[in-house]
């Protein structure tokens, strides 16, 4: 198994996910033309991807999806909630599921999704697992939970938010609603949060780790290497930064 982020950041997401024989796309906050710009970067036909995952459906995650699986007939996979929020739109081939489930299975990928605390209507992230191989996505969380600890817990490779710095979003420009939002218990996970995290998790087994969603605004690349090797220098060389602008490079699981 391996991965590869198509961009990460507030301007669009989008993570493709692939195993030896199947290829899902995470979200997709990008026009259709962006986002083929984007896969022909990596070497990848859009009409090869099986299935598309949406976890919400703000539009940096979502204003893609519909087009793409009308083009490509990609299979949309999404919670119900998540889906009548997005519009409902036509799509050739639609599967919806529950947060609170347990696993799916899309071809040889076993796909578990699991709530997190976003403002969304039924926001999920998910965990995948093939051959043995265990990657986790953590992104658009304002808080951790028990449960989220635990369906992170023993993953080989992590795709985890650090969206904001706490005092670069207190004294930024941002309105105070925004503030309040971002950097609520339903907003996106801080550099602190993040590092916690990671504290609390069994990282000595985690091979990759990939910071993604990270603020253009009101955050810093330094200020989320900080976090890092605040938990491990170790794990900090097993780390890398997601970017809004590039895609890849594709990491195995």
């Amino acid at each position: 198994m391996r991965f590869a982020t198509l961009g990460s950041g507030s301007r669009g997401n989008a993570t493709l996910v692939e195993s030896e024989s199947t290829r899902l796309l995470v979200d997709n906050g990008f026009s259709l033309r962006e986002l083929e710009r984007r896969l022909a970067r990596l070497g990848v036909e859009p009409q090869g991807i099986e299935a598309l995952l949406l976890t919400h459906e703000h539009a940096d995650h979502a204003k893609g999806v519909a087009a793409f699986a009308a083009r490509y007939g990609a299979t949309v996979w999404t919670t119900p909630g998540t889906w009548k929020a997005v519009g409902a739109p036509e799509v050739p081939r639609l599967r919806l599921f529950s947060g609170h489930a347990g696993g799916v299975s899309i071809g040889d990928l076993k796909v578990f999704p699991y709530p997190v605390p976003h403002d969304a209507r039924e926001p999920v992230q998910f965990v995948f697992e093939c051959a043995g191989g265990r990657l986790g996505m953590l992104t658009d969380s304002g808080s951790v939970t028990p449960h989220m600890r635990s369906m992170l817990g023993d993953c080989d490779a992590l795709i985890l938010e650090c969206n904001h710095d706490v005092d670069l979003l207190r004294s930024g420009n941002y309105p105070p609603a925004l503030r309040r939002r971002v950097g609520g218990s339903q907003g996106h996970l801080s550099n602190d949060q993040a590092a916690d995290l990671l504290d609390s998790l069994r990282i000595a087994g985690l091979r990759h780790l990939l910071m993604a969603h990270v603020s253009e605004k009101n955050n810093r690349p330094d200020l989320v290497w900080d976090a890092v090797r605040g938990v491990s220098e170790s794990l900090a060389q097993r780390a890398r930064l997601a970017h809004q602008d590039c895609p890849g490079p594709w990491t195995g699981a």
